[in-house]
């Protein structure tokens, strides 16, 4: 599917990329980590015919450098940083299926899915669009297409807990037929949505290894919180959450995705002098979010 065979890549005297091979199949989910510097930006931007490099990097046996039209309406991304466009929404969405080849409300339906209402928008520029709407459009544009290849830089970021879990479903849909490469510099951030974790340090891939499967993508759990007291912190990073205070601020209820089950417990975790009880249990998403 994917396949870098000896790519290297330097700034000016600096080895930024220094002879990486690396092999990904269809439906396997890699969290590329590392530090800042690692590497892990170049290494997307050669992917994604950015840059010009030693060595080869093909997506099913195409190079996405020099038959870029061929292969990138095959690959969806999903920047860590939104890009400063002053284009109309309506404009964007249009160029983008055009771009890829698909019908524009493809990207309006995904939208929708996530709680974006593209409609009353598309004469706005997207730069003035909040941090969550330029996500959740961003999303939309690269799900609302036959993407084999989805590259995100901490796709989630910005999302608030309900349209992560539309989500995790949305990406839960495409785990036969799509290959997925999530950035991060943190593994707790996108352990619970791979199946394979690549480490770089120095240009280099220096650890390459399976992850199991805890929790499908598309699992929900009901939370119940019970509280020794009523607390303005706590309860300040529940209503965050978009958890209920069911008793004067000493018991909570909510629901918490399955691949954000790690991340929400190391949040309760900070405040684990004031927890008396605390239930999770997995229910049925179609019945909950009806």
């Amino acid at each position: 599917m994917i396949r870098f065979e000896n790519v290297g890549k330097d700034f000016r005297k600096n080895r930024v990329l220094d002879s990486v091979h690396l092999a990904v199949e269809l439906g396997e989910r890699i969290a590329l980590i590392g530090s800042n510097g690692a590497g892990k930006t170049t290494l997307i931007r050669c992917l994604l015919g950015e840059y010009t490099h030693q060595g080869t990097v093909t997506i099913d046996g195409k190079e996405p450098r020099s038959e870029r039209t061929q292969v990138l309406g095959k690959v969806g991304f999903v920047p860590q940083l939104p890009p400063p466009l002053k284009m109309p929404v309506g404009q964007l969405v249009s160029f983008a299926a055009a771009v890829c080849r698909t019908d524009a409300g493809r990207i309006h339906a995904v939208a929708r899915r996530l709680g974006l209402d593209v409609e009353p928008i598309l004469a706005r520029p997207f730069n003035r669009l909040s941090g969550g709407m330029k996500q959740k459009l961003l999303i939309a544009i690269a799900l609302g297409r036959d993407a084999q290849v989805l590259v995100m830089d901490e796709p989630a970021a910005n999302l608030d807990p309900e349209a992560r879990h539309i989500f995790f479903a949305l990406l839960a849909e495409r785990l036969e037929k799509t290959t997925m490469i999530i950035s991060s510099h943190r593994l707790d951030e996108v352990a619970p949505l791979v199946n394979r974790v690549v480490e770089m340090d120095m240009g280099k891939i220096v650890l390459d290894d399976r992850v199991a499967e805890e929790s499908k993508l598309s699992a929900l759990f009901q939370v119940r919180l019970t509280l020794a007291r009523a607390d303005v912190a706590i309860a300040r990073t529940l209503v965050a959450w978009q958890f209920a205070d069911r008793a004067d601020g000493i018991e909570w209820h909510g629901q918490v995705s399955g691949p954000d089950r790690l991340r929400f417990i190391g949040m309760v975790s900070r405040y684990v002098g004031l927890l008396s009880r605390i239930e999770m249990k997995e229910v049925d998403p179609a019945v909950v979010l009806q």
